[in-house]
């Protein structure tokens, strides 16, 4: 009814143009866009802000800083002193060092006592020898004594034997009467002499056999003293060299507490990371004590490179590639942004994609970090580190009836490999 009235001849007319604008403009082309919330950051990690730890415990004696000042690396920003009574004294240092130089002197003392039984073994060793040389020698003689009263013994016995031959002799004829009774006695006393001779002579042949019994115990006398001897002294150069091995060790313990105790000292002096400016001093006044890995202060540095870290929801991070262009909007910057149509938007700034997360984060997306585009205007000088951050990813043109029956229906936007990603995966393979 409303088409056949005239005086609503105006709105048809309106009608009828709106329905052809509005179908022309379903076939004007729609950039997809994958969108972002994050917050400015540096490029690099040592860039951004950080916290100064202790790495000792201890009490804040004096402040050399202020909030707001401009620190270079390796300036002074406080002292600290010791909480723990183990390092208490003022000449730890000094009283360790003595400690070492006397240690060492004990290690030499140790050390000569062994070049001393060194020699004193060498020169046991030598009297064995000759030691055993002279038994050998005695040995030896003994031994032809043994010979030589073995052959005299002999030579009694020969002697013994004619003279009770001429004794029988003798008397067989003096009882014949054939001689006479003293040459009789005479072979009688003579018979008594050679077996007296022959006695004495076997127990001087006796006698040398127990010298040589004798020299024999003798030579394994001198080998067991003289091998107690060198036992005791080597005995006591191993305990000596034991000694100072335990006193090397101590020196080697006290030169690496000697060490701590320097790098200790210096740590005394909280001194500046980097170059940068004193943001906030987490632990005020003085006597405050505080424990080791405790933040004292926080530095910004002085040099960065912005960055944007945004978080991405994980349905569309296969769409994130590093190297991809961006669009970002700054909190508190004026901007216009119409998100399909990127190149009518105002106040938006160009980045590219340098990193993309392969683990979700905390938040339940994944972290991209975008930096500035050097093809693109400069990001604005005024923006601070922390402040907030609107990221577009731009996609594929689409046409603006896809991206309304894409919407309505919860897909994602199209899939695809950039040029870029196309020729690493090339040059891979």
């Amino acid at each position: 009814m409303v088409f056949h009235q005239r005086h609503f001849k105006y709105f048809n007319r309106f009608l009828i143009a709106f329905s052809v604008v509005f179908f022309i403009t379903l076939f004007l082309p729609w950039t997809q866009n994958v969108s972002g919330q994050g917050y400015l950051t540096t490029l690099s990690p040592n860039e951004r802000p950080q916290t100064v730890q202790s790495p000792i415990p201890g009490t804040i004696v004096q402040w050399y800083v202020q909030e707001g000042d401009f620190v270079n690396k390796g300036d002074t920003i406080l002292r600290i002193s010791e909480v723990k009574n183990e390092y208490f004294d003022p000449n730890l240092v000094e009283r360790t060092g003595t400690q070492i130089t006397a240690k060492n002197q004990s290690a030499d003392s140790y050390n000569s006592k062994i070049e001393a039984l060194n020699n004193q073994i060498s020169a046991l060793q030598q009297e064995r020898v000759l030691k055993l040389k002279q038994g050998d020698n005695k040995l030896i003689q003994a031994r032809l004594k043994v010979k030589s009263d073995s052959i005299e013994f002999v030579a009694s016995q020969t002697n013994f034997q004619i003279a009770n031959t001429q004794f029988l002799r003798i008397q067989e004829l003096y009882n014949q009467g054939l001689k006479s009774k003293t040459q009789l006695e005479e072979k009688r006393l003579k018979l008594q002499e050679t077996q007296a001779k022959l006695i004495a002579q076997e127990n001087k042949w006796l006698a040398s056999k127990n010298a040589v019994i004798n020299a024999q115990l003798d030579l394994n006398r001198v080998q067991t003293t003289y091998a107690e001897k060198i036992g005791k002294a080597q005995s006591d150069k191993f305990t000596a060299a034991s000694s100072m091995f335990n006193t090397e060790a101590e020196v080697a313990k006290l030169e690496s507490q000697y060490a701590n105790y320097e790098i200790r000292n210096a740590l005394y002096y909280v001194k500046a990371p980097q170059s940068g400016f004193i943001n906030k001093a987490i632990k005020g006044g003085l006597g405050e004590t505080f424990k080791e890995g405790d933040p004292l202060i926080k530095i910004m540095p002085s040099e960065y490179r912005m960055a944007v870290e945004t978080y991405v929801n994980p349905i569309d991070i296969p769409l994130i590639h590093k190297g991809e262009k961006v669009r970002v909007q700054f909190d508190g910057w004026p901007a216009i942004v119409f998100s399909g149509w990127p190149n009518v938007s105002y106040g938006t700034y160009g980045g590219q994609v340098v990193a993309v997360d392969t683990y979700i984060s905390e938040n339940g997306k994944y972290r991209v970090l975008v930096a500035p585009d050097s093809n693109d205007h400069p990001w604005p000088k005024d923006i601070r580190i922390g402040s907030g951050a609107y990221t577009l990813s731009l996609l594929k043109d689409v046409p603006i009836w896809f991206e309304i029956w894409r919407k309505l229906n919860g897909f994602p936007p199209n899939y695809y490999n950039p040029e870029t990603a196309t020729v690493k995966d090339d040059s891979k393979k």
